[in-house]
């Protein structure tokens, strides 16, 4: 099939908007928010799930020079009310079902304009028929839209979204960046088209959520590209297949997560599908298993890369097929205009080779905030360069390895252990589809090691049998000491496991966090 003959544009579900239609309704968006006193610099909240119409509101509000607030819909009210206020959110769109559980709480003098909930929303998530009107405190978007002309303000500098981190300890933090100058735009063009692949005319689809951060940079490039833009409202592994060869997608935002689920699809399913298309697949967010890593590309080819970042700091580490086969386990080497340092507990920086904290910095980017929050920033700043608490090093080679977050690290008896190198192993016993290591309290060494396993489906796993084959690979102090089965690990929308909900009841009525 010619790529020409494919439809260009926004695709979700059955539904397809051509790139004029979508950039009418941005300007009418636009005009519509300044009618309603939207400013540069203010702030507009998204509570919708991926949607074209997430897509056109972002894309209204940047007209403006205002930011963009995706409200993770996952959240409970009072957390989406916390994020209303801290922003100081001027206008909340939403999906007309979400609304409805923030009757009373909206802050006052904040306008809610409601989305209808699509099709292949419904088809994906149970909702209750109930809540699919407009709210009686909201504005309908059809409605809205229409009375709006496109919006001829003058052109200014347009910021990416701010993005609220998941935050580790109280409330989340939202990653205010200063719009780009037009040098920075360009550099930061060449990066995308570098780390994310997109170049004009892709031909790109988005399985991941778009209030994440890398997703959200990758849709919003994405949409503009003149190819073709597919949204999934969620990850369905045959689903995601037959949507790359039906729509010739070249190039993927993805987590491994869905990798491990694609892999556990029948040999059959997966030969069924031609994904012939793809150049460029970019996965991160969370730690890829080596042995997953290698079978996707003996299936894909040499089209998969990686990249090591935060939403703060950006990609600061690229790594190519050739790289995971190479050096199975490293995030890659250094990404141009990165810089990367490596630091002890002492604050010293450290030679090649040696474990410490990893601090980065990428001189082209606009500088960024914790919005409200400016003491917060200033806590992970060394001299210029950020850290978001990973631990690594870096080999003689110049590769970058990731050992575990500095929070995630146990003290076991005085010895600092690093769970990942633990959870690495795990992943290779038979039987073992997912895992997790953490410390929990010990009267006598402080902390001690527990493991979390879930396995594959149908088998059966015998902890005794576990720590046998750990003994083979490890030392014995990283050897749990408690590990237990669980049929199902809970999970981030984003795929990673959400650890803290495995050991925070540990540590309930420990008197002390670690």
């Amino acid at each position: 099939m010619e790529t020409s003959s494919l439809f260009c544009g926004i695709i979700s579900g059955d539904r397809r908007r051509t790139h004029a239609d979508i950039a009418d309704h941005a300007a009418r968006i636009a005009s519509g928010l300044a009618q309603l006193g939207v400013r540069q610099g203010d702030c507009v909240c998204m509570l919708m799930r991926n949607d074209i119409a997430f897509i056109e509101a972002a894309y209204g509000a940047m007209r403006l020079g205002a930011y963009g607030v995706p409200v993770n819909w996952h959240f409970k009210p009072e957390e989406i009310d916390y994020i209303l206020k801290d922003s100081a959110t001027r206008v909340l769109i939403g999906h007309a079902d979400l609304l409805h559980q923030l009757r009373g709480l909206i802050p006052s003098g904040v306008t809610v304009i409601s989305v209808p909930t699509p099709p292949e929303i419904l088809s994906n998530y149970r909702i209750d028929a109930e809540l699919l009107a407009t709210p009686d405190f909201a504005i309908a978007l059809d409605g809205w839209l229409a009375r709006q002309s496109p919006y001829t303000g003058p052109q200014v500098p347009q910021p990416q979204n701010m993005i609220y981190t998941s935050g580790t300890t109280g409330h989340p933090k939202g990653v205010r960046r200063a719009a780009p100058t037009i040098e920075q735009a360009t550099s930061a063009e060449r990066m995308r088209a570098l780390i994310y692949g997109l170049k004009p005319g892709a031909r790109a689809l988005l399985p991941g959520p778009l209030y994440h951060s890398a997703p959200n940079a990758f849709g919003l490039r994405a949409g503009r590209l003149g190819g073709a833009l597919v949204l999934m409202p969620r990850f369905e592994p045959e689903e995601f297949l037959r949507i790359i060869q039906a729509e010739r997608i070249d190039t993927i935002f993805m987590v491994p997560t869905m990798f491990i689920r694609l892999m556990k699809l029948p040999d059959e399913v997966r030969r069924r599908y031609d994904v012939s298309s793809l150049r460029h697949v970019i996965h991160a967010a969370a730690p890829c298993p080596a042995d997953v890593k290698r079978a996707m590309i003996e299936w894909w080819g040499p089209v998969i890369y990686e990249f090591y970042g935060s939403t703060e700091s950006g990609a600061v580490t690229f790594a190519t097929s050739e790289d995971a086969l190479n050096k199975p386990g490293t995030v890659g080497k250094v990404s141009p205009g990165a810089e990367l340092r490596f630091l002890g507990e002492d604050g010293r920086i450290l030679p090649q080779g040696e474990i410490g904290e990893i601090y980065s910095r990428i001189a082209a980017n606009p500088d960024f905030t914790y919005h409200n929050k400016p003491e917060k920033r200033a806590e992970i700043d060394r001299d210029g360069f950020i850290t978001s608490g990973d631990v690594g090093y870096i080999d003689p080679d110049g590769y970058v390895f990731l050992c575990d977050r500095k929070r995630d690290m146990v003290i076991s008896g005085g010895v600092n252990i690093y769970p990942a190198e633990i959870e690495a192993v795990l992943h290779a016993v038979p039987g073992v589809h997912d895992c997790a290591v953490f410390g929990i309290p010990n009267a006598e060494f402080g902390e001690a090691l527990m493991a979390v396993v879930e396995p594959q489906s149908g088998v059966m796993l015998d902890t005794s049998e576990i720590k046998i084959r750990l003994r083979a690979s490890l030392a014995d102090y990283k050897v749990p000491k408690h590990i237990e089965i669980h049929d199902k690990l809970p999970r981030e929308d984003s795929g990673k496991i959400f650890k803290r909900r495995l050991r925070d009841p540990y540590w309930e009525n420990a008197g002390r966090k670690i």
